[in-house]
C-alpha cells in the first residue's frame, strides 16, 4: 500500500532541492532569471515555500546554485574542455559544435528536444546580463567561470606546445562566446561553424606541426 502511494506522487517527498533546481533551470531558460519569481519556482517544483526557502534563502542563492549545477552536470559550453577522452586540440574545437540547450532537459528525450527547441546562449553570459552590477554575487560567479574557461583553454594550448597560450586562449574564448551569443540571437544552432573555421586558422598558425 505504501509503495502504491509513493508511486502515485513521484514528485513529492524527498529530493525537494533537486526538484527546485530542475524547475529553476527550466524557467530560467524559457523566460529569463529576472522574469521568474520564487513562488513560480516553488509551484513548478512543486514544493512549499517553506521548503524552497529552507534550501535557498534568497533568489541570488538559487541562481548561483543553478549555475553551479550546470557546471557539475556538464551542461555548459566549457564542459568539453575537461573531457579526457578527447584529444586536447579536438576539445578546443568542440567549443564550436552545435549546442542549442544551456540547461538540462527534464525529459528523457533530451537530444530530440534540443534539436527542435530554441537555441540557448551561454548561461553565464545570460546571468551576467541580468545581474549587471559587477560586484553582485551572480555576476561575480559568472565572471569566475568565464575566466576559468580561458585557463582551461590555455592549459590545453600549453600541452599542445603553444608559445603564447594565454593570449591565444583569450582569442578562442572570444570566438566561442561570440558564436554562442549569435547562435542564440539568430536561432541558428550550427552558427559555431563560422567561429570554428577561424579557430582552426588560429590553431594552425600557433601550434607546431600543424597546417
Amino acid at each position: 500500500m505504501s509503495t502504491t502511494t509513493a508511486a502515485a506522487s513521484p514528485r513529492r517527498g524527498r529530493g525537494g532541492r533537486e526538484r527546485v533546481l530542475a524547475a529553476a533551470a527550466q524557467l530560467f531558460a524559457t523566460q529569463g532569471i529576472n522574469a521568474t519569481g520564487m513562488e513560480q519556482v516553488a509551484e513548478e517544483a512543486p514544493v512549499s515555500k517553506r521548503t524552497l526557502y529552507a534550501h535557498f534563502r534568497t533568489k541570488n542563492d538559487l541562481v548561483i546554485a543553478h549555475l553551479q549545477s550546470l557546471v557539475t552536470s556538464g551542461a555548459t559550453l566549457e564542459s568539453v574542455l575537461t573531457r579526457e577522452d578527447i584529444p586536447p586540440r579536438e576539445r578546443i574545437l568542440k567549443l564550436f559544435d552545435p549546442s542549442p540547450a544551456s540547461a538540462p532537459s527534464p525529459t528523457a528525450d533530451a537530444d530530440a528536444e534540443a534539436d527542435t527547441g530554441p537555441v540557448r546562449g551561454c548561461p553565464f553570459i545570460d546571468a551576467a546580463v541580468e545581474f549587471p552590477d559587477p560586484d553582485s554575487a551572480v555576476h561575480s560567479y559568472a565572471r569566475e567561470q568565464k575566466l576559468r574557461m580561458v585557463e582551461l583553454i590555455a592549459a590545453l594550448l600549453a600541452e599542445l606546445g603553444c608559445r603564447e597560450p594565454v593570449a591565444l586562449a583569450e582569442q578562442l574564448a572570444i570566438l566561442a562566446d561570440g558564436a554562442a551569443s549569435r547562435a542564440m540571437v539568430l536561432c541558428d544552432a550550427d552558427y559555431g561553424r563560422h567561429a570554428r573555421a577561424a579557430a582552426e586558422v588560429l590553431l594552425g598558425q600557433a601550434l607546431p606541426g600543424t597546417d
